[in-house]
């Protein structure tokens, strides 16, 4: 039968929120370089039909097409830059981020309280309690579902090999002295 220790389930949840940390901080690390990028295209197409327009004064029609284009292109990029809005979802990833950042710590000294024997089971279970509901807390907030926020769930319910969260994924995360491995019997 299968049988899962306060323990085990406490290493779970950590890795789950590590995960989940780990995702949102590369969701808001992609989007931010995707505005970055979308900002510095919009100002090199305004830069090349400044120019075009310029030129097209002294030397003629091809520049005035060229700066035409060009100013349609800008007008292009920030109307999609504008329509698709990526800072609140940037500032929401981030917030998420540092918030699973602090739980993991949490949860870090959870297990090293455990693994130095300094709590009881009662209060472990308690804590572990009060740690999961801070992460629902975190969970609720999180940014609206896009495909970010579709990709970090799956990830965070999937663990690191795609079929949930192994003791050596949970130990990478993990300083040598909580790891299982170094406290298997030999």
């Amino acid at each position: 039968m299968f049988q899962l220790s306060v323990v085990d389930h406490v290493r779970l949840s950590f890795g789950s929120v590590v995960g989940a940390y780990q995702a949102h901080a590369d969701a808001a690390a992609t989007l931010a370089r995707w505005g970055w990028r979308t900002k510095l295209a919009m100002l090199a197409l305004i830069g090349v039909a400044a120019v075009c327009s310029l030129v097209a004064l002294q030397h003629g029609r091809i520049f005035q097409i060229v700066g035409a284009s060009a100013t349609a292109a800008a007008f292009v990029a920030c109307a999609v830059y504008a329509a698709l809005d990526s800072e609140p979802r940037v500032y929401g990833h981030r917030a998420s981020a540092a918030r699973l950042w602090l739980l993991s710590e949490k949860y870090r000294a959870l297990l090293a309280d455990v693994h130095d024997d300094a709590i009881d089971l009662a209060t472990l279970i308690k804590r572990r309690d009060a740690l999961m509901q801070e992460v629902a807390a975190v969970f609720e907030q999180a940014p609206p579902g896009d495909r970010h926020t579709y990709a970090i769930a799956r990830r965070a319910l999937s663990g690191g090999s795609k079929v949930g969260y192994s003791d050596q994924d949970v130990d990478e995360f993990l300083p040598p002295s909580l790891r299982r491995a170094n406290n298997a019997p030999a």
